[in-house]
Protein backbone atom coordinates (compact mmCIF):
# COMPACT_ATOMS: atom_id res chain seq x y z
CA UNK A 1 0.00 0.00 0.00
CA UNK A 2 1.47 3.19 -1.11
CA UNK A 3 1.64 6.40 1.72
CA UNK A 4 -1.10 8.39 -0.26
CA UNK A 5 -3.39 5.18 -0.12
CA UNK A 6 -2.82 4.74 3.59
CA UNK A 7 -3.50 8.20 4.50
CA UNK A 8 -6.75 8.45 2.37
CA UNK A 9 -7.49 5.66 4.22
CA UNK A 10 -6.68 6.72 7.46
CA UNK A 11 -8.30 10.20 6.70
CA UNK A 12 -11.88 8.28 5.79
CA UNK A 13 -11.57 6.19 8.90
CA UNK A 14 -11.22 9.43 10.62
CA UNK A 15 -14.32 10.98 8.65
CA UNK A 16 -16.28 8.30 9.17
CA UNK A 17 -16.01 7.57 12.99
CA UNK A 18 -16.67 11.36 13.28
CA UNK A 19 -20.17 10.71 11.30
CA UNK A 20 -20.69 8.17 13.65
CA UNK A 21 -19.82 9.67 16.89
CA UNK A 22 -22.30 12.83 15.58
CA UNK A 23 -25.23 10.37 14.86
CA UNK A 24 -24.97 9.05 18.48
CA UNK A 25 -24.66 12.30 19.84
CA UNK A 26 -28.29 13.06 17.83
CA UNK A 27 -29.66 9.88 19.00
CA UNK A 28 -28.91 10.35 22.54
CA UNK A 29 -30.07 13.66 22.66
CA UNK A 30 -33.47 12.40 21.17
CA UNK A 31 -33.47 10.15 24.43
CA UNK A 32 -32.97 12.58 26.70
CA UNK A 33 -36.05 14.90 25.44
CA UNK A 34 -33.68 17.43 23.54
CA UNK A 35 -34.74 18.54 19.78
CA UNK A 36 -32.10 17.76 17.07
CA UNK A 37 -31.83 19.52 13.65
CA UNK A 38 -31.75 17.40 10.53
CA UNK A 39 -29.38 19.45 7.79
CA UNK A 40 -30.89 20.23 4.39
CA UNK A 41 -33.19 23.04 2.81
CA UNK A 42 -35.09 22.69 4.61
CA UNK A 43 -33.89 20.86 7.42
CA UNK A 44 -36.09 19.13 9.66
CA UNK A 45 -36.56 19.87 13.67
CA UNK A 46 -37.00 16.91 15.38
CA UNK A 47 -37.83 16.40 18.71
CA UNK A 48 -38.46 12.78 20.15
CA UNK A 49 -42.35 12.07 20.96
CA UNK A 50 -41.50 9.10 23.98
CA UNK A 51 -39.16 11.47 25.45
CA UNK A 52 -40.20 15.19 24.61
CA UNK A 53 -41.74 16.79 27.39
CA UNK A 54 -43.69 20.12 27.55
CA UNK A 55 -40.62 22.45 27.31
CA UNK A 56 -39.98 20.84 24.62
CA UNK A 57 -42.27 20.53 22.51
CA UNK A 58 -42.61 24.20 23.61
CA UNK A 59 -39.00 24.84 22.45
CA UNK A 60 -39.64 23.00 18.86
CA UNK A 61 -42.27 25.48 18.13
CA UNK A 62 -40.82 28.37 19.76
CA UNK A 63 -38.02 28.33 17.45
CA UNK A 64 -39.72 26.96 13.91
CA UNK A 65 -42.61 29.57 15.18
CA UNK A 66 -45.15 26.89 13.58
CA UNK A 67 -46.89 23.98 15.41
CA UNK A 68 -45.37 20.72 15.45
CA UNK A 69 -46.42 17.52 12.84
CA UNK A 70 -46.35 13.93 14.24
CA UNK A 71 -43.95 11.85 11.74
CA UNK A 72 -45.14 8.04 12.02
CA UNK A 73 -43.81 4.98 10.25
CA UNK A 74 -46.66 3.75 8.31
CA UNK A 75 -48.64 1.01 10.00
CA UNK A 76 -48.36 3.26 13.17
CA UNK A 77 -49.88 5.79 10.99
CA UNK A 78 -52.39 3.36 9.58
CA UNK A 79 -52.87 2.46 13.16
CA UNK A 80 -54.64 5.25 14.54
CA UNK A 81 -56.10 6.58 11.23
CA UNK A 82 -57.61 2.93 10.57
CA UNK A 83 -56.71 3.57 6.88
CA UNK A 84 -54.03 1.85 4.53
CA UNK A 85 -50.90 3.45 3.79
CA UNK A 86 -48.43 3.15 0.85
CA UNK A 87 -46.13 0.59 1.67
CA UNK A 88 -43.81 2.77 -0.74
CA UNK A 89 -43.47 5.99 2.09
CA UNK A 90 -40.77 5.68 4.61
CA UNK A 91 -42.56 8.12 7.12
CA UNK A 92 -46.01 9.96 7.13
CA UNK A 93 -47.19 13.14 8.92
CA UNK A 94 -50.37 14.04 11.14
CA UNK A 95 -51.22 17.27 12.66
CA UNK A 96 -53.67 18.36 15.06
CA UNK A 97 -55.32 21.49 16.45
CA UNK A 98 -52.95 23.46 18.59
CA UNK A 99 -55.76 23.14 21.41
CA UNK A 100 -55.44 19.75 21.66
CA UNK A 101 -52.20 19.02 20.01
CA UNK A 102 -50.38 18.44 23.74
CA UNK A 103 -47.34 16.60 24.35
CA UNK A 104 -49.67 13.62 26.25
CA UNK A 105 -51.63 13.09 23.26
CA UNK A 106 -48.95 12.83 20.71
CA UNK A 107 -47.29 10.55 23.29
CA UNK A 108 -50.31 8.41 23.17
CA UNK A 109 -50.51 8.53 19.50
CA UNK A 110 -46.89 7.22 19.37
CA UNK A 111 -47.51 4.15 21.66
CA UNK A 112 -50.04 1.97 21.29
CA UNK A 113 -49.68 0.58 24.42
CA UNK A 114 -51.08 3.43 25.98
CA UNK A 115 -54.76 4.43 26.31
CA UNK A 116 -55.90 6.04 23.27
CA UNK A 117 -57.30 9.65 23.18
CA UNK A 118 -60.38 10.56 21.84
CA UNK A 119 -58.77 12.90 18.64
CA UNK A 120 -59.19 10.36 16.05
CA UNK A 121 -62.03 13.07 13.97
CA UNK A 122 -59.57 15.70 14.70
CA UNK A 123 -56.45 14.18 13.25
CA UNK A 124 -55.66 15.41 9.62
CA UNK A 125 -53.31 13.80 7.11
CA UNK A 126 -50.34 16.09 5.72
CA UNK A 127 -48.21 16.88 3.47
CA UNK A 128 -44.38 14.76 5.00
CA UNK A 129 -41.69 16.87 5.49
CA UNK A 130 -38.24 16.50 3.54
CA UNK A 131 -36.04 14.13 6.10
CA UNK A 132 -38.36 12.70 7.61
CA UNK A 133 -37.36 9.31 6.86
CA UNK A 134 -34.09 10.20 8.49
CA UNK A 135 -35.82 11.40 11.31
CA UNK A 136 -37.80 8.00 11.78
CA UNK A 137 -34.44 5.95 11.76
CA UNK A 138 -32.94 8.60 14.39
CA UNK A 139 -35.54 7.32 16.47
CA UNK A 140 -34.93 3.64 15.69
CA UNK A 141 -31.00 4.35 16.32
CA UNK A 142 -32.29 5.10 19.47
CA UNK A 143 -34.36 2.82 20.37
CA UNK A 144 -37.48 4.96 20.51
CA UNK A 145 -40.32 4.39 19.58
CA UNK A 146 -40.91 5.42 15.69
CA UNK A 147 -42.51 8.77 16.40
CA UNK A 148 -41.30 12.01 15.95
CA UNK A 149 -42.52 15.73 16.77
CA UNK A 150 -40.97 17.67 13.61
CA UNK A 151 -41.22 21.29 12.11
CA UNK A 152 -39.55 22.27 9.07
CA UNK A 153 -37.08 24.89 8.91
CA UNK A 154 -36.32 26.95 5.76
CA UNK A 155 -32.72 27.01 6.00
CA UNK A 156 -31.06 24.61 8.67
CA UNK A 157 -29.38 27.55 10.19
CA UNK A 158 -31.99 29.26 11.59
CA UNK A 159 -31.83 26.99 14.52
CA UNK A 160 -28.65 27.94 15.28
CA UNK A 161 -27.85 29.89 18.40
CA UNK A 162 -30.24 27.60 20.67
CA UNK A 163 -26.92 24.59 21.42
CA UNK A 164 -28.90 22.03 19.51
CA UNK A 165 -26.67 19.24 17.56
CA UNK A 166 -27.36 19.48 13.64
CA UNK A 167 -26.46 16.42 11.75
CA UNK A 168 -26.80 15.01 8.15
CA UNK A 169 -29.59 13.01 7.34
CA UNK A 170 -27.94 11.47 5.12
CA UNK A 171 -25.37 10.24 7.96
CA UNK A 172 -28.40 8.95 9.82
CA UNK A 173 -29.56 7.11 6.67
CA UNK A 174 -25.95 5.53 6.36
CA UNK A 175 -25.71 4.50 9.57
CA UNK A 176 -25.68 0.84 9.74
CA UNK A 177 -22.32 1.17 7.01
CA UNK A 178 -21.17 3.83 8.91
CA UNK A 179 -20.72 1.73 12.06
CA UNK A 180 -19.51 -1.68 10.55
CA UNK A 181 -16.47 0.33 8.74
CA UNK A 182 -15.52 1.37 12.59
CA UNK A 183 -16.05 -2.31 13.75
CA UNK A 184 -12.85 -3.13 15.76
CA UNK A 185 -11.49 -5.88 18.26
CA UNK A 186 -11.10 -4.76 21.44
CA UNK A 187 -10.12 -7.54 24.03
CA UNK A 188 -10.16 -11.49 24.21
CA UNK A 189 -10.25 -13.32 27.40
CA UNK A 190 -10.54 -16.99 28.25
CA UNK A 191 -13.63 -17.88 29.81
CA UNK A 192 -14.41 -21.85 30.77
CA UNK A 193 -18.05 -22.23 30.35
CA UNK A 194 -19.51 -25.39 31.76
CA UNK A 195 -19.42 -28.22 29.26
CA UNK A 196 -17.37 -25.63 27.02
CA UNK A 197 -14.24 -24.81 28.84
CA UNK A 198 -11.95 -24.40 26.04
CA UNK A 199 -13.58 -20.67 25.42
CA UNK A 200 -12.96 -16.91 25.44
CA UNK A 201 -15.11 -13.92 24.58
CA UNK A 202 -13.62 -11.43 22.14
CA UNK A 203 -15.45 -7.78 22.77
CA UNK A 204 -15.73 -5.52 19.42
CA UNK A 205 -17.15 -2.23 19.06
CA UNK A 206 -17.39 0.35 16.63
CA UNK A 207 -15.93 3.90 16.97
CA UNK A 208 -17.88 6.11 18.63
CA UNK A 209 -20.63 3.71 19.48
CA UNK A 210 -22.27 2.56 22.72
CA UNK A 211 -23.15 -0.58 21.05
CA UNK A 212 -20.86 -4.33 21.99
CA UNK A 213 -20.95 -6.93 20.42
CA UNK A 214 -19.14 -10.43 21.34
CA UNK A 215 -18.25 -13.62 19.92
CA UNK A 216 -17.94 -17.03 21.96
CA UNK A 217 -14.93 -18.84 20.40
CA UNK A 218 -15.02 -22.47 21.07
CA UNK A 219 -11.70 -24.37 20.83
CA UNK A 220 -10.21 -23.17 17.65
CA UNK A 221 -12.45 -22.49 14.60
CA UNK A 222 -10.21 -20.93 12.70
CA UNK A 223 -8.26 -24.34 12.00
CA UNK A 224 -11.61 -26.19 10.55
CA UNK A 225 -12.26 -25.43 6.68
CA UNK A 226 -16.01 -24.25 7.51
CA UNK A 227 -16.45 -24.16 11.33
CA UNK A 228 -20.35 -24.39 13.17
CA UNK A 229 -20.98 -20.35 13.73
CA UNK A 230 -24.28 -19.59 15.62
CA UNK A 231 -25.56 -15.36 14.70
CA UNK A 232 -27.95 -15.19 18.47
CA UNK A 233 -29.14 -11.48 19.15
CA UNK A 234 -28.75 -10.84 22.86
CA UNK A 235 -32.38 -11.68 24.71
CA UNK A 236 -32.27 -10.53 28.34
CA UNK A 237 -35.10 -12.11 29.45
CA UNK A 238 -34.77 -15.46 28.05
CA UNK A 239 -30.93 -15.61 27.64
CA UNK A 240 -30.45 -14.53 31.55
CA UNK A 241 -34.05 -14.66 33.22
CA UNK A 242 -34.87 -18.21 31.45
CA UNK A 243 -38.18 -16.34 30.21
CA UNK A 244 -40.36 -19.06 28.38
CA UNK A 245 -42.04 -16.22 26.07
CA UNK A 246 -38.94 -17.32 23.44
CA UNK A 247 -36.79 -20.00 22.72
CA UNK A 248 -33.57 -17.99 22.90
CA UNK A 249 -31.95 -19.23 25.82
CA UNK A 250 -31.98 -22.93 24.81
CA UNK A 251 -31.11 -21.66 21.67
CA UNK A 252 -28.17 -19.88 23.20
CA UNK A 253 -27.11 -22.61 25.78
CA UNK A 254 -27.83 -25.83 23.32
CA UNK A 255 -25.21 -23.62 20.72
CA UNK A 256 -22.44 -23.93 23.31
CA UNK A 257 -22.68 -27.18 23.76
CA UNK A 258 -23.38 -28.33 19.96
CA UNK A 259 -19.73 -26.25 19.04
CA UNK A 260 -18.41 -28.45 22.16
CA UNK A 261 -19.11 -31.83 20.53
CA UNK A 262 -18.07 -30.23 17.39
CA UNK A 263 -14.80 -29.48 18.56
CA UNK A 264 -15.10 -25.80 18.00
CA UNK A 265 -17.38 -23.00 16.88
CA UNK A 266 -17.78 -18.92 17.32
CA UNK A 267 -21.43 -17.68 18.50
CA UNK A 268 -21.66 -14.02 17.79
CA UNK A 269 -23.95 -12.27 20.24
CA UNK A 270 -25.17 -9.21 19.06
CA UNK A 271 -26.77 -6.10 20.54
CA UNK A 272 -29.76 -6.46 18.40
CA UNK A 273 -32.49 -6.98 21.24
CA UNK A 274 -35.71 -8.03 20.11
CA UNK A 275 -34.35 -8.44 16.42
CA UNK A 276 -32.92 -5.43 16.83
CA UNK A 277 -35.70 -3.08 18.49
CA UNK A 278 -34.43 -2.99 22.13
CA UNK A 279 -35.43 -4.50 25.22
CA UNK A 280 -37.83 -1.91 25.79
CA UNK A 281 -39.70 -2.09 22.64
CA UNK A 282 -39.51 -5.66 22.76
CA UNK A 283 -41.82 -5.76 26.44
CA UNK A 284 -44.25 -2.93 24.79
CA UNK A 285 -44.34 -5.93 21.75
CA UNK A 286 -45.30 -8.48 24.60
CA UNK A 287 -47.85 -6.29 25.96
CA UNK A 288 -49.28 -6.16 22.13
CA UNK A 289 -48.91 -9.87 22.16
CA UNK A 290 -50.71 -10.51 24.87
CA UNK A 291 -54.13 -8.48 23.39
CA UNK A 292 -53.32 -10.97 20.37
CA UNK A 293 -51.05 -9.68 17.92
CA UNK A 294 -48.28 -11.87 17.05
CA UNK A 295 -45.34 -10.96 17.12
CA UNK A 296 -44.32 -9.24 13.50
CA UNK A 297 -47.93 -7.57 13.72
CA UNK A 298 -46.96 -6.12 17.33
CA UNK A 299 -43.59 -5.13 16.04
CA UNK A 300 -45.51 -3.24 13.35
CA UNK A 301 -47.60 -1.69 14.72
CA UNK A 302 -45.14 0.54 17.13
CA UNK A 303 -43.95 1.40 13.96
CA UNK A 304 -40.68 -1.05 13.82
CA UNK A 305 -39.75 -3.49 10.73
CA UNK A 306 -40.55 -7.29 11.44
CA UNK A 307 -36.58 -7.68 12.13
CA UNK A 308 -34.39 -4.73 12.46
CA UNK A 309 -31.30 -6.30 12.47
CA UNK A 310 -27.70 -5.52 10.65
CA UNK A 311 -26.19 -9.02 9.92
CA UNK A 312 -23.56 -6.79 8.21
CA UNK A 313 -21.85 -6.67 11.75
CA UNK A 314 -22.10 -10.30 12.04
CA UNK A 315 -20.05 -10.82 8.82
CA UNK A 316 -17.34 -8.18 9.65
CA UNK A 317 -17.01 -10.05 13.19
CA UNK A 318 -16.29 -13.23 11.56
CA UNK A 319 -13.98 -11.72 9.14
CA UNK A 320 -11.95 -10.13 11.83
CA UNK A 321 -11.96 -13.33 13.42
CA UNK A 322 -10.19 -14.73 10.24
CA UNK A 323 -13.53 -16.62 9.14
CA UNK A 324 -14.83 -16.43 5.44
CA UNK A 325 -16.76 -19.72 5.40
CA UNK A 326 -19.06 -21.47 7.69
CA UNK A 327 -21.39 -23.26 8.31
CA UNK A 328 -24.11 -21.62 9.94
CA UNK A 329 -26.37 -22.79 12.97
CA UNK A 330 -29.90 -21.14 12.17
CA UNK A 331 -33.79 -22.40 11.31
CA UNK A 332 -33.65 -19.14 9.61
CA UNK A 333 -33.18 -18.92 6.08
CA UNK A 334 -32.81 -15.37 5.35
CA UNK A 335 -29.87 -15.40 7.99
CA UNK A 336 -27.99 -17.57 5.86
CA UNK A 337 -29.09 -15.63 2.66
CA UNK A 338 -28.02 -12.49 4.54
CA UNK A 339 -24.37 -13.64 5.71
CA UNK A 340 -23.57 -14.72 2.49
CA UNK A 341 -25.14 -11.26 0.58
CA UNK A 342 -22.03 -9.91 3.15
CA UNK A 343 -19.41 -11.85 1.78
CA UNK A 344 -19.53 -14.60 4.04
CA UNK A 345 -19.34 -18.34 1.94
CA UNK A 346 -21.94 -20.41 3.63
CA UNK A 347 -20.89 -24.20 3.59
CA UNK A 348 -24.60 -25.54 4.71
CA UNK A 349 -27.30 -24.56 7.69
CA UNK A 350 -27.14 -26.65 10.74
CA UNK A 351 -30.67 -26.94 11.92
CA UNK A 352 -30.89 -25.74 15.67
CA UNK A 353 -34.52 -27.08 16.41
CA UNK A 354 -36.30 -26.27 20.15
CA UNK A 355 -39.29 -28.33 21.47
CA UNK A 356 -41.78 -25.77 22.67
CA UNK A 357 -42.65 -25.72 26.13
CA UNK A 358 -46.42 -24.86 26.12
CA UNK A 359 -46.04 -21.40 26.40
CA UNK A 360 -43.96 -19.95 23.20
CA UNK A 361 -45.91 -22.53 21.01
CA UNK A 362 -47.66 -19.75 19.27
CA UNK A 363 -44.55 -17.86 18.80
CA UNK A 364 -42.67 -20.66 17.66
CA UNK A 365 -45.69 -20.99 15.17
CA UNK A 366 -45.23 -17.96 14.11
CA UNK A 367 -41.22 -17.96 13.25
CA UNK A 368 -42.66 -20.99 10.95
CA UNK A 369 -45.44 -19.53 9.19
CA UNK A 370 -44.61 -15.70 8.83
CA UNK A 371 -40.83 -15.29 9.32
CA UNK A 372 -40.60 -18.67 7.07
CA UNK A 373 -38.39 -20.49 9.79
CA UNK A 374 -37.58 -24.28 9.32
CA UNK A 375 -38.98 -25.72 12.47
CA UNK A 376 -40.16 -29.62 11.06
Amino acid sequence: MSISTALNASVAADQARLRLRQVHRAASDLRRGVPVILAGEPGLLILAAETAGPDGLAELQAIAGTAALLVLAPARAAAILRTPMSADSAAVAVSLPAAIGTIDVFQALADPIAAQPSVRDALQLSATPPLSDAAIRLAKIGRLLPAILAVPLPNSADGAGHGLITIAATDVMDYAEIEVAGLTRIVCADVPLNGAPDSRVVAFRSHGSAFEHLAIVIGRPEEHAAPLVRIHSECFTGDLLGSMRCDCGEQLRGAIRRMAEDGSGVLLYLAQEGRGIGLVNKLRAYGLQDRGLDTMDANRAMGWGADERNFLIAATMLRILGLNRVRLLTNNPDKVDAVAACGIEVTGREPHLIAPNGVNDEYLATKAARFGHMLD
